[in-house]
């Protein structure tokens, strides 16, 4: 008996691996020059208090710049949860719970990143 393997055979999981291997270390990399930024203002600046503290934040690039880190910290969590979910939770209906449980918490903390972010 033949059994034909050709360019019709399905591939389940593992079609994203370097997707989300790139992405990782895309978004790790983001966030240690972000890291790298914060901490120059604050060894390079005047005295930690509120006032400094809050002066950092205020410039609009920064505002931005962390914005897009924490957009890049929840795209690096959801990723790392998802691969966690996938890999130890068998039970379909409980990981689909896990990762939507997942997916609206993060959602959650990137918008309450943005509301502090423009309460300053």
């Amino acid at each position: 008996m033949a059994v034909n393997y050709g360019n019709r055979r399905l591939v389940v999981g593992a079609h994203y691996g370097m997707r989300d291997w790139l992405s990782q270390r895309i978004t790790a990399v983001l966030m240690a020059v972000f890291t790298i930024v914060l901490v120059a203002q604050l060894l390079f600046g005047a005295p930690l208090g509120y006032e400094r503290w809050a002066g950092i934040f205020a410039a609009q690039w920064m505002k931005l710049l962390s914005l897009t880190v924490f957009i890049a910290l929840g795209w690096h969590a959801w990723v790392g949860m998802c691969s966690i979910w996938m890999d130890y939770v068998k039970l379909v209906s409980v990981r689909i719970a896990m990762q939507v449980f997942t997916m609206v918490w993060l959602a959650a903390c990137i918008g309450w990143a943005v509301q502090v972010l423009w309460r300053l």
